[in-house]
């Protein structure tokens, strides 16, 4: 699949954005005043918006995006967007009554975590309900997005809140995001399309003629499908981008993370952690696009 830079990016700021509204609707962080309040869920809700309208570049017709919304009883995409619009609404408000009175009502908050959770998981069924792409279709591809949205959301909240044991639960929820990754990078290895029974004789519907070989591709020059669904990328190119994504990503992370459990560092140390994450995470996320194999890509010959 095509690494579209607008969808790597909104799937990156806006996990980040709804993870730390989650965070705020559960009651962290602690402590603050109204200018403070204003500017931690001015982040929030800035990050998860920012990434939202990005995502809106990767379609043909932009000033189409509202018609998804209409869709939500059958589209996750759909669902992503009515969650997302319901989730920042009530996060106003819910800001607005802290800025205002001081009080953090609980069952607002719950509210909000809940539809920031959902908002995150809607996204991350928009690729995994896919039968088309094996390494997409899995149970785990919404575990990664969920934990790395609550991850970043933690270091981003502890490096602008007063949050108790940031950072050994900042290292906590690091090594479970990546302990996750790691099993979704084991079982995606195994779900490529070379070893499941997509074919070209299956996708071509001739496998009663016997083994099919392609004499010449269906197009004679690049077209949407060449250019979205049909990308390949090297192995030693993704070797190193998979390493980089765990230096920066979880390594680095970790480090800061441990230094401030293990030292008197201020916790503000951890916005290094937060923005050594984003980078990993958008390494991450470009090979998650990048790897993936489409099934239309057997009508090509390409296996």
């Amino acid at each position: 699949m095509h690494p579209a830079i607008s969808v790597i990016f909104f799937t990156v700021t806006s996990g980040a954005g709804f993870g730390l509204i989650a965070l705020t609707g559960l009651g962290f962080p602690f402590g603050g005043g109204a200018l403070s309040v204003f500017l931690f869920c001015l982040l929030g809700g800035g990050l998860a918006v920012a990434g939202l309208i990005a995502s809106t570049f990767h379609l043909g017709h932009p000033e189409r995006a509202w018609r998804a919304f209409s869709q939500w009883r059958s589209s996750w995409l759909s669902r992503e967007g009515v969650a997302a619009v319901a989730t920042l609404s009530l996060f106003a408000i819910y800001a607005l009554i802290w800025m205002m009175t001081g009080d953090r009502l609980l069952w607002l908050g719950l509210i909000v975590a809940a539809g920031a959770a959902y908002t995150v998981f809607a996204t991350s069924m928009i690729y995994a309900q896919l039968k088309t792409v094996p390494q997409w279709r899995s149970r785990w591809t919404p575990a990664v997005y969920l934990a790395f949205s609550l991850a970043s959301g933690w270091l981003l909240a502890a490096g602008f809140g007063d949050l108790p044991g940031a950072g050994i639960w900042g290292a906590v929820l690091l090594a479970l995001a990546w302990g996750i990754k790691l099993m979704w990078w084991r079982r995606a290895a195994d779900a490529r399309l070379a070893g499941s029974a997509s074919s070209p004789e299956s996708a071509t519907g001739l496998g009663f003629i016997g083994k099919v070989r392609l004499l010449e591709r269906p197009h004679t020059g690049a077209n949407y499908l060449t250019r979205e669904m049909v990308h390949q990328i090297g192995r030693k190119h993704a070797g190193i981008l998979r390493r980089l994504a765990v230096l920066f990503g979880a390594i680095v992370p970790l480090m800061v993370s441990a230094t401030v459990w293990l030292t008197a560092a201020p916790e503000w140390v951890l916005l290094a952690a937060a923005l050594s994450l984003f980078a990993g995470l958008f390494a991450e996320r470009w090979l998650f696009f990048a790897e993936a194999e489409h099934s239309v890509s057997l009508y090509y010959g390409n296996r």
